[in-house]
C-alpha cells in the first residue's frame, strides 16, 4: 500500500508496509499515482498533456521514472505486498508475560480538573490510597507473571500519586531489594500534577524515576480553566516554577510536560511553544477525552483547525531546531530507521495482556481508562487473571482487528489505536474512534515531513 501527500513544499511517498519513504518531484508524484491503474502508453499520454507546458517533461524520461518505479517495486520499497495479518494474530495469542504495570497508588486528587478522564481522581467510585501490602502484592504479581523477561516497567499513577508519596518510596526500595533476587530491572515512572512537588520528592524521582510526565496544560489562562483546586484556584503560578526546578535538577533524564487541548484551545500549537518558551523540550499534548456532549469536547468543526494546528506546528519545530531551539514532540517521535520491531506494529500497547493497571484495592483492569468498568475487570493481584474471556478480547485487538484498519494506510503506526478511545467512542474495544483515527494521521504525516526536512538539512 502506498500512501501519497503534499506538505511544506514535500511530494512525500509512504511505501507502508516496508516504511520506506521517497521524496519526488511533480512528475514522479503524478506517475507513482498511476502506476498501478493505467499502462505505461497511458501513463505517459496522461503526463504529456498535463505538463505540456514544459518542455523537460518527455515521454524517455516518463518511461525512465517508470523503470524506476519497477526497480523500487521489485526490491520492496514500493507497493510492498501486506503480509503481516496472520502475524498479528499468531504473536498476540502467544503473548503470556506480564511485563508492565500502571499502579493506582491514589484515587485521589488536589486538583478539581472537570475534564478529567478519571473524575477527580475517584474513577467513579470512593477515593482511596493503596497500602504498601496491596502494592507489594502488585509487584509480586508482575515478577510471578513476566516469565523470563528481564525489563519491568512500573508507573506510579492517580488520582495524584504524591498524596501517597511515602508508600510509593516504600515500593520502590521492595522492588530494588528484590531485582537480583528474580533477576529483573524495574524502570519508574510517575505522573503528577506537580502541587505537592518539593526538593525531596524531586531528588528521590530523579534518583529512582526513569521517566517523570509532569501535567501542565500550557499558557496560564489555558492552565487554569480547567485544572484548579477544590477552592477554583488555578495552578498554573504553582507548578510552573516547580517543574522549572524539577526539569533543572534532572541532569538530562527523561521527562515530558503533558498537556490536554480542548475545544477551548483549538489552537493548542500555542500552549506548546508556550511550554518550549518556559524552557521545557520534551513536550507532549493530548485530545480531551469526554463524552462529545460536554462543553469542552472536541466538535466536527474543529477538526480542520486542529489538522492545520500540527502542521504549523511541525513547520515551527523545523524553524526552531535550525535556530538551535529544538524541542521534542512526543507525537513526532518517529524513527524511520530503527523504528519498532513489526511485533509491536501490529499488537499495539498490549492492554489487558502485557500491560495491565492496578486499583487501590489490587483489581487489575487491562489499563488505566477502563478502571472503575465492571466489565473490563480482570481479576485481581493475590489470585491473578480469572476472567480470562475479557484477557481474550483484548488478544483480538491489533492492527487487523478492525474491517475500517485493514485498508488504512497507517495502521503499522498506530497498531490499530487505542482500546479504550474506541469503546469510549463506539462501545467497542474494537469500534473504530474516526476522530482520533483523523488526528492520528495529520500527526504521522507531520512526523514523516519532519524527517525528510532533517534528512534534506543534513
Amino acid at each position: 500500500m502506498v500512501h501519497q501527500y503534499k506538505l511544506n513544499g514535500y511530494n512525500i511517498v509512504l511505501d507502508t508496509c516496508s516504511g520506506s519513504v521517497h521524496v519526488v518531484d511533480d512528475v514522479a508524484y503524478d506517475i507513482i499515482a498511476m502506476y498501478e491503474q493505467f499502462s505505461k502508453e497511458e501513463i505517459i499520454a496522461k503526463v504529456l498533456e498535463k505538463y505540456s507546458t514544459m518542455p523537460d517533461v518527455t515521454a524517455e524520461e516518463i518511461e525512465e521514472c517508470l523503470i524506476d518505479i519497477k526497480g523500487l517495486k521489485a526490491t520492496k520499497k514500493l507497493f510492498t505486498e501486506d503480509e503481516y495479518e496472520n502475524l498479528a494474530i499468531d504473536y498476540k495469542n502467544h503473548s503470556n508475560v506480564v511485563k508492565a504495570l500502571c499502579l493506582h497508588v491514589a484515587h485521589t486528587c488536589n486538583l478539581n480538573c472537570s475534564y478529567c478522564f478519571a473524575s477527580q481522581g475517584k474513577y467513579n467510585g470512593d477515593r482511596a490510597l493503596m497500602s504498601f501490602d496491596t502494592g507489594k502484592q502488585a509487584f509480586d504479581f508482575l515478577i510471578a507473571n513476566s516469565g523470563t523477561r528481564k525489563n519491568l516497567e512500573v508507573d506510579f499513577f492517580g488520582g495524584e500519586p504524591l498524596m501517597n508519596w511515602d508508600v510509593v518510596k516504600e515500593l520502590v526500595a521492595y522492588a530494588r531489594s528484590v531485582e537480583k533476587q528474580y533477576n529483573k530491572n524495574f524502570r519508574f515512572t510517575l505522573t503528577t500534577n506537580g502541587m505537592l512537588v518539593d526538593d525531596e520528592v524531586i531528588d528521590f524521582a530523579n534518583k529512582e524515576m526513569s521517566n517523570v510526565v509532569l501535567s501542565l496544560d500550557g499558557r496560564k489562562e489555558v492552565n487554569d480553566r480547567f485544572r484548579i483546586d477544590y477552592k477554583g484556584r488555578g495552578s498554573y503560578d504553582t507548578i510552573v516554577p516547580k517543574f522549572k526546578h524539577f526539569v533543572e535538577k534532572r541532569g538530562g533524564k527523561d521527562y515530558y510536560m503533558r498537556g490536554t487541548f480542548t475545544h477551548n484551545n483549538v489552537d493548542f500549537t500555542n500552549d506548546i511553544l508556550h511550554m518550549a518558551d518556559l524552557g521545557f523540550t520534551e513536550l507532549s499534548m493530548e485530545p480531551v477525552v469526554c463524552p462529545p456532549g460536554d462543553p469542552y469536547a472536541l466538535t466536527q468543526e474543529d477538526l480542520p483547525i486542529l489538522k492545520e494546528q500540527y502542521e504549523i506546528l511541525a513547520k515551527e519545530m523545523i524553524r526552531r531546531k535550525k535556530a538551535g531551539k529544538g524541542f521534542t514532540f512526543y507525537h513526532y517521535m518517529i524513527d524511520l530507521d530503527n523504528g519498532p520491531c513489526i511485533y509491536k506494529r501490529i499488537t499495539g500497547c498490549g492492554s489487558g495482556t502485557e500491560y495491565m493497571a492496578v486499583t487501590p484495592w489490587g483489581e487489575l483492569y487491562p489499563c488505566h481508562q477502563f478502571v472503575g468498568d465492571p466489565k473490563y475487570s480482570l481479576g485481581n493481584v493475590w489470585t491473578g487473571v480469572t476472567r480470562k474471556e475479557v484477557q481474550d478480547e483484548f488478544r483480538s485487538c491489533n492492527a487487523y482487528a478492525r474491517k475500517e484498519c485493514r485498508d488504512c494506510w497507517a495502521k503499522l503506526y498506530c497498531s490499530g489505536g487505542c482500546a479504550a478511545n474506541s469503546y469510549h467512542a463506539t462501545g467497542s474495544i474494537n469500534g473504530v474512534y474516526e476522530y482520533g483515527c483523523e488526528l492520528f494521521k495529520k500527526r504521522i504525516e507531520c512526523a514523516i515531513m519532519i524527517k525528510v526536512a532533517e534528512s534534506e538539512e543534513e
